[in-house]
């Protein structure tokens, strides 16, 4: 992370003052007026924390990502120089002004617009699957303009971050453009590989794989454009275009595999990946109607063109004979199609919310290893909600139910499943003083079953393994609960909570011998359970010069499946470090990344740390530092299945050291961006092939 937040907000009035505050040339926002809990950094609302940042952590930051680094935000991981924001090991969702992007367009935000940030660790009904919401509300130049350039770049390898935008706004008008590129090129990779297959009948093989080296790219990019129309308090349009598009993303691992059947080694090759664009479409329309009521509409359709490919090769070493040549290489050409509309009624100490989604998936895949056979599969949803939320005195309640219909089928054998999920949701939050206060929350959510895993054309692996989809798996349902607890003291605000989730029909993995093959499919499995306890503060050693932020988690769990009961305890977490002065901010992160239990599989990601020094100098930024200056980067994971008990390690040199440099110019009045309460969601499919 960046810098961090110095704002101290002096009055809960104050606070409420801003978020009312209306200017004659913005479109109205309406806010309910809630008793909240003061802390120096935040205000805790019923349904979100808020933070707005001070003029100390606007200077110093040149992009949204600084700035949000900036804010401290204790279960918040943010890391600038991978583009990525993460909480309690997950991906977070985020929107600006109650829109989905992505994290690329965030940093292309200007620190001057942004008034303040949304945390959601709770989301409601109509953010559907989404569980953690990051929400930036900004305004934008209401003459004139705005351009921002940045740029990261490694230095002892292709690996760097490049973004570019402007904006230019006349009247009721406003224009946007922007690019991002991400580029990871001739990464050098290494795996190191162990598995033991037992045989119903009892016989073991056992295959040890050692490196010969190998390489990954995962480079990628996106463009768009958006025109955004305001005649204040009364009509909001936004239309956009872009594509995203990943020229080459692969990873590709040469060993020698040795076994305890041969007396002699085998050379493997082990390379998958995939290519493809994503070009989409966007609008969006809001209304308001008299007596403080609200219609918004949201459209997208995208469309995907790509292809996904898995080679595995086993060769003699002295001759080179094949002993395993396996290819796979599918063609997708899969559309998107989603539609949302929203009603919201507001009262003085309450609001009404209810809406209706639909969503379209149309995939056709060509097996281009299977004489280009075509398969096509239709997958339908469609969810209702409706969400009310009161205040009392102290306490606040949220109340509100989902009934989500899925539909998925294949064409070409007439199979497929159709389900009904209900989803309730409540939350309660008690004020019990301007610093501490409590919060019981209950979510609950679902998940349909991916192309991936529900697509039953063959994929070879290897000379043993083999991966089917099912086609009879049913959406699962999640249901959460969390209890949490929010102080502040001098100089240490956070929160201490507990968390309990069950998924009882959760799609996972499963392992299963059909002759002598071994068969990876998918099931709807007896479920995961887990509890966990968390810490997430923030401390201010030195006010102004020295903050210390964090968030710690200990979780244990249980996984059930068809023949197999397994169970996982372990902790992750993350702290940030940073020392600010005279313009100059010193920051040091470290992160453990989460040991997921998952089926019979435990698999986890990056364990990171980082250095990094940057300087603001008027509309420059200028950065260094070294990704994993310390320890060896590990990435991997182990299966525990009674056929197949493997561990998997992908290991690298990254030691990366690298240089930033960001500049910002503006120019105009400053006028509130179009502020969009709702976005529909999804992603074109996206076919999966086989590897190791």
């Amino acid at each position: 992370m960046k810098a961090i937040s110095t704002l101290i907000l002096a009055t809960v009035a104050a606070g409420a003052a801003h978020a009312q505050q209306t200017d004659a040339d913005t479109s109205q926002v309406l806010e309910l007026q809630e008793f909240v809990i003061q802390a120096p950094k935040v205000i805790r609302k019923a349904d979100m924390d808020v933070y707005h940042p001070s003029q100390s952590a606007v200077d110093n930051a040149k992009n949204g990502i600084q700035l949000l680094s900036n804010l401290m935000i204790p279960s918040l991981s943010v890391t600038e120089a991978l583009g990525t924001i993460t909480s309690s090991g997950e991906a977070v969702q985020v929107r600006i002004n109650g829109r989905e992007v992505t994290v690329d367009q965030v940093k292309n935000l200007l620190p001057s617009t942004i008034k303040r940030v949304e945390w959601i660790e709770n989301a409601g009904l109509r953010y559907q699957s989404a569980t953690k919401v990051l929400n930036f509300i900004v305004t934008n130049p209401t003459l004139g303009g705005s351009l921002m350039v940045n740029t990261m770049q490694g230095l002892t390898t292709a690996f760097g971050r490049y973004n570019a935008s402007v904006k230019l706004n006349s009247g009721a008008s406003q224009f946007e453009m922007g690019a991002n590129y991400k580029l990871t090129e001739n990464l050098k990779v290494h795996r190191d590989y162990t598995e033991t297959f037992t045989y119903p009948d009892g016989d073991r093989l056992t295959r040890k794989e050692t490196s010969r080296g190998g390489e990954a790219d995962n480079s990628y990019g996106n463009v768009w454009a958006s025109y955004n129309y305001i005649k204040p308090d009364t009509t909001v349009i936004v239309v956009e275009a872009g594509g995203f598009l990943k020229p080459h993303n692969h990873e590709v691992y040469y060993g020698t595999m040795s076994s305890n059947i041969n007396s002699h080694d085998v050379l493997l090759t082990d390379n998958n990946g995939s290519s493809g664009s994503r070009p989409y479409l966007s609008a969006y329309w809001e209304q308001h109607l008299s007596r403080k009521q609200t219609l918004v509409v949201d459209f997208k359709s995208q469309y995907y063109i790509g292809r996904t490919f898995s080679d595995y090769v086993e060769q003699m070493p002295d001759t080179y004979s094949f002993l395993t040549d396996v290819h796979t290489n599918i063609k997708d050409r899969n559309q998107l199609y989603a539609i949302e509309a929203d009603y919201m009624k507001h009262w003085n100490k309450a609001r009404l919310t209810a809406g209706a989604a639909y969503t379209a998936n149309r995939n056709r895949s060509t097996y281009e290893n299977l004489d280009g056979r075509i398969f096509h599969q239709r997958q339908d949803k469609v969810y209702f909600f409706t969400e009310y939320f009161h205040r009392i005195n102290n306490f606040s309640v949220t109340a509100g139910i989902g009934a989500q219909y899925t539909n998925f089928r294949f064409r070409e054998n007439n199979s497929g499943s159709h389900s009904w999920n209900v989803r309730p949701q409540t939350t309660l939050t008690y004020r019990i003083n301007q610093k501490h206060g409590l919060r019981l929350n209950f979510v609950s959510w679902q998940s349909t079953p991916t192309l991936a895993e529900s697509n039953p054309v063959p994929q070879q692996i290897d000379a043993i393994q083999w991966r089917i989809g099912n086609p009879n798996l049913k959406t699962s349902n999640s249901y959460m609960l969390t209890l949490s607890y929010n102080f502040q003291i001098p100089r240490v605000y956070g929160t201490f909570g507990i968390r309990a989730y069950t998924s009882p029909n959760a799609i996972t993995p499963l392992f299963e011998w059909q002759e002598d093959m071994l068969v990876n499919t998918y099931e709807n499995s007896r479920g995961l359970r887990n509890l966990s306890f968390f810490f997430s503060p923030q401390i201010e050693i030195l006010p102004d010069w020295m903050v210390l932020s964090g968030y710690l988690d200990w979780r244990t769990e249980r996984m059930r499946g068809k023949g197999y009961n397994l169970t996982n305890s372990d902790w992750y977490g993350y702290a940030t470090l940073q020392v600010r002065h005279w313009g100059v901010t010193l920051t040091a992160q470290y992160m453990r990344a989460q040991r997921n239990l998952w089926g019979e599989n435990i698999s986890w990601g990056e364990d990171m740390n980082l250095v990094d020094v940057s300087y603001n100098w008027k509309q420059w930024s200028f950065s260094a530092g070294c990704l994993m200056p310390l320890g060896r980067y590990d990435q991997g994971s182990r299966n525990l299945s009674k056929w197949n008990t493997n561990e998997r390690h992908m290991r690298t040199n990254f030691r990366i050291p690298y240089i930033g440099i960001n500049y910002n110019l503006q120019w105009g009045r400053q006028k509130r961006k179009a502020n969009k309460l709702i976005n529909v969601s999804g992603d074109a499919d996206q076919s999966t092939a086989g590897g190791r």
